[in-house]
C-alpha cells in the first residue's frame, strides 16, 4: 500500500466557473413563500439576492488562492484519496492537532483560526500555545474522494485520521471537532487511537437518561425544549439525508440554486446571528462554502455520511482526557452531568455566551482561545 503524501494545487477550470454562472442565470424560480418570515425556508427575495451576487460579482479565485497558500495535500488511506490542509507552526513547542469539520461545512470553517493557532505570538497570544494543524476533508466532502462502497462511517474515518497522523510522523497528537467532526473525534477517543492524547468537542451530543429526567434543573429543561424545537421543525434535512441521500442528490447535484438553498438555510438557522447569516459571516464566506460543494459535486456523497452514521451510539464511554466548549447558538447543549457519563475524563469545561454551530467560523477569536485553554491542560 502506498503511503505517499502528494501536494495538491487547486485550479478550477474557468469553463466550470462559466458553466456555474450560466446555470444560475437559467434558474426557474419558484413562487414567493406565503409567510413573512423564514418558517417555510429561505425567503425568495433573500435567495435571489444571494444568487444574483453569485452569478455576477462573486470571485472563487480568492478562496482558491487562500487554500493553495496554506498547503493542500492528498494521500490514499484504506483505498480512498483523502484531501487535507497541513499547516505547521514555527514554534518549537507546537503540538499537533487534527480538526474535523461537519455538514454543511468544510475545511473552510477553520481558515480564520489557522493564524491564531499556528502563530499565536502574532495574534497577541502566548507562543507556547501553538499548534501544528491538520485539517482533513471528510470522505465524500470537498476534495476528498467519494466512497464507491458502503462502510465509510465515523469509526472508519477515525481510523483513517489516525493513519494520517502516523504518516505525518506525529507520535503524540490531539483531536478536535464539532457536528460530524465531533462524532469522528469521539470515535478517535473511544478507540484510543494510537497517539491520540486527548480530544476537544464543541458539540457533545449526550441526551439525558430516565434518571436525569426525574430531576431536571431549569437550565436542563431549557436544553430539552431547544432540542425538541430542533427535532420538530429543524431536522427534516437529517431524516432525508440519513434515509434517502441518493434521491435527494439528483436535485442538488443538478441545480446550483438547489444546492445553495439547502446549505444557506442551515447557515441562517445555525449561526448565532442578528437575524441573518450575513451578520456573522460575509456573503463571500457563505458562497465560498457553497461553491466548494458545487464544484466538487458532493451534495450526494456528503449526505451519505448521514446514512452511514444513522445508528451512531453516544452512550459508550470515551476514556481519554476530554475538553468541552458549548456555544449558546448550537443545535444542542447538554448538561455536564449528562456528558460526564460518556466522557468520564473531562479536564476542561466551558460555556460561552456567543457563537453557534460553526464555532470556529463564527467566533474565531473565542474558538482559538478555547482550544488553547483546553489543550494547555494536556501539554
Amino acid at each position: 500500500m502506498s503511503e505517499v503524501i502528494e501536494p495538491f494545487q487547486l485550479s478550477v477550470a474557468e469553463s466550470e466557473l462559466g458553466d456555474l454562472r450560466a446555470s444560475l442565470l437559467r434558474t426557474r424560480w419558484p413562487k414567493k413563500e406565503t409567510v413573512d418570515d423564514g418558517s417555510q425556508g429561505v425567503p425568495l427575495e433573500k435567495m435571489r439576492a444571494l444568487c444574483d451576487y453569485w452569478a455576477s460579482a462573486y470571485d472563487w479565485r480568492r478562496c482558491e488562492s487562500r487554500l493553495n497558500e496554506l498547503g493542500q495535500f492528498h494521500t490514499t488511506i484504506d483505498g480512498l484519496q483523502i484531501h487535507f490542509l497541513h499547516v505547521r507552526s514555527r514554534e518549537p513547542d507546537a503540538i499537533p492537532l487534527i480538526m474535523t469539520h461537519g455538514w454543511p461545512g468544510s475545511v473552510l470553517e477553520f481558515l480564520k483560526v489557522v493564524g491564531p493557532l499556528t502563530d499565536p505570538a502574532s495574534h497577541g497570544r502566548n507562543p507556547r500555545d501553538a499548534f501544528h494543524l491538520v485539517l482533513p476533508s471528510l470522505p465524500g466532502y470537498g476534495f476528498s474522494e467519494k466512497p464507491t462502497e458502503a462502510g465509510w462511517d465515523a469509526q472508519r474515518t477515525a481510523a483513517a485520521w489516525a493513519e494520517l497522523m502516523r504518516r505525518l510522523c506525529y507520535e503524540r497528537w490531539f483531536a478536535q471537532g464539532g457536528d460530524w467532526g465531533s462524532v469522528v473525534t469521539r470515535a478517535l477517543g473511544e478507540s484510543k487511537a494510537p497517539g491520540c492524547a486527548g480530544i476537544h468537542l464543541n458539540l457533545a451530543f449526550v441526551p439525558p437518561i430516565a434518571e436525569d429526567m426525574a430531576s431536571l434543573t431549569p437550565e436542563e429543561q431549557a436544553m430539552l425544549r431547544k432540542a425538541k424545537h430542533y427535532q420538530d421543525v429543524g431536522s427534516g434535512y437529517a431524516k432525508q439525508q440519513s434515509t434517502r441521500p441518493q434521491t435527494l442528490g439528483y436535485g442538488l447535484h443538478d441545480s446550483p440554486v438547489g444546492q445553495a438553498a439547502w446549505i444557506y438555510e442551515k447557515l441562517i438557522d445555525w449561526t448565532d446571528n442578528d437575524g441573518a447569516a450575513d451578520t456573522i459571516l460575509t456573503i463571500d464566506e457563505i458562497l465560498d462554502n457553497i461553491t466548494l460543494y458545487w464544484l466538487t459535486g458532493t451534495a450526494t456523497s456528503s449526505a451519505q455520511f448521514y446514512w452511514e452514521n444513522a445508528a451512531a451510539d453516544s452512550a459508550k464511554k470515551v476514556e481519554v482526557p476530554t475538553g468541552i466548549t458549548q456555544f449558546p447558538g448550537d443545535l444542542f447543549n447538554a448538561s455536564r452531568r449528562w456528558v460526564e457519563r460518556s466522557y468520564p475524563q473531562i479536564v476542561y469545561w466551558s460555556e460561552q455566551t456567543r457563537g453557534g454551530h460553526f464555532a470556529a467560523w463564527e467566533q474565531p477569536e473565542i474558538f482559538a482561545d478555547e482550544l488553547m485553554a483546553c489543550f494547555r491542560q494536556f501539554r
